[in-house]
């Protein structure tokens, strides 16, 4: 479930909003996502897929995590390199490897 915008990170591109499928969030007055809908989120990981500034976690859960998780400390989840970590596994983003391409091995005769 989206437990995460992090403001510094943001650019106000949109991207959050336009991919997800259930509106979860809407545009705050300065141009940061809100999460408005929290319990609309399906824990799709699109928002953070499609983030191009890996701003957003989504926690691997389909509730809400408590106050003191550490799923909701951004700290936290900076220096252990959750934010936007669904979009490293996917191959994503400058400088990052498409997951596909790597886990293809050419084939040996």
């Amino acid at each position: 479930m989206i437990e995460i915008v992090d403001a510094d990170r943001c650019i106000t591109c949109d991207k959050c909003i336009e991919v997800c499928p259930t509106r979860v969030f809407d545009r705050g007055e300065d141009g940061i996502p809100v999460i408005a809908r929290h319990g609309s989120c399906q824990t799709c990981f699109q928002c953070e897929a499609y983030c191009p500034v890996d701003a957003l976690f989504v926690a691997p859960l389909v509730d809400p995590v408590p106050e003191d998780s550490r799923f909701r400390d951004l700290e936290s989840l900076r220096a252990e390199g959750l934010i936007g970590g669904y979009r490293a596994v996917l191959g994503w983003g400058k400088g990052r490897s498409p997951g596909a391409r790597s886990a293809v091995q050419p084939q040996t005769s």
